[in-house]
């Protein structure tokens, strides 16, 4: 597969762009490319990439989110190494952007220089099971102000349609007709559709361009 150097996740709270981020952190890596992951998400205090820090480390992957994150704080700051991510280009990067318009005007800094080299994806996850994007208009309102936001245009969709633990082979399936619509309204490639390791193997002959997932612990 071929990778672009920077690859963005963004969508709504509880669309499950963080667990892909840090899935899609540890592919890269099993590829053999450098890889730093980087949180930008300082609206939503619940799921972290921080929550993955150990298993991140003993990979090689290097993690980059604020020193707050996985605490009881919830501060506008981001690090200043985030710019070296963007700014060195010696490694690829992965970003994991906040949820809605409010959590992504923090790609906004980084937006200009990120466009200009040119070298980057922007994927918008969606889950059909949240309740403001259950269907194709809605989920392309939460785009456009995603979009607006952050100063930049997504590149592809990523269907991460899901009801948690209780998701069965069926409900991936009969996600697959709402992803394709959002992808063709919105003139994006849908670039891979994602599932619970357990279900893969119910599913990687009948469904195009599958991405098997660990899922995220939670830090208590």
């Amino acid at each position: 597969m071929e990778y672009k150097r920077v690859t963005l996740f963004a969508g709504h709270y509880g669309s499950g762009k963080t667990n892909i981020a840090v899935n899609y952190a540890f592919r890269l890596k099993r590829d053999g490319k450098p890889v730093v992951i980087a949180d930008l998400d300082i609206v939503n205090p619940y799921f972290r990439t921080k929550d993955s820090e150990r298993e991140l480390t003993e990979a090689g992957i290097k993690l980059i989110s604020s020193e707050f994150a996985s605490s009881n704080v919830d501060l506008p700051a981001l690090p200043q190494e985030i710019y070296s991510v963007v700014h060195t280009r010696s490694d690829y990067a992965v970003l994991d952007i906040g949820g809605d318009d409010r959590g992504a005007y923090a790609l906004g800094r980084y937006a200009d220089s990120i466009v200009k080299e040119n070298n980057y994806e922007m994927l918008m996850v969606i889950n059909m099971y949240r309740p403001l994007t259950r269907d194709v208009e809605s989920t392309l309102e939460v785009m456009s102000e995603i979009e607006l936001a952050s100063g930049m245009r997504f590149t592809a969709v990523v269907n991460n349609s899901n009801i948690g633990e209780e998701t069965t082979a069926q409900d991936v399936l009969d996600s697959l007709e709402y992803a394709n619509c959002v992808a063709s309204a919105a003139g994006l490639e849908l670039k891979m559709t994602t599932v619970k390791e357990d279900l893969y193997n119910q599913l990687c002959e009948s469904v195009e361009n599958l991405m098997p997932l660990k899922l995220q612990e939670k830090i208590s």
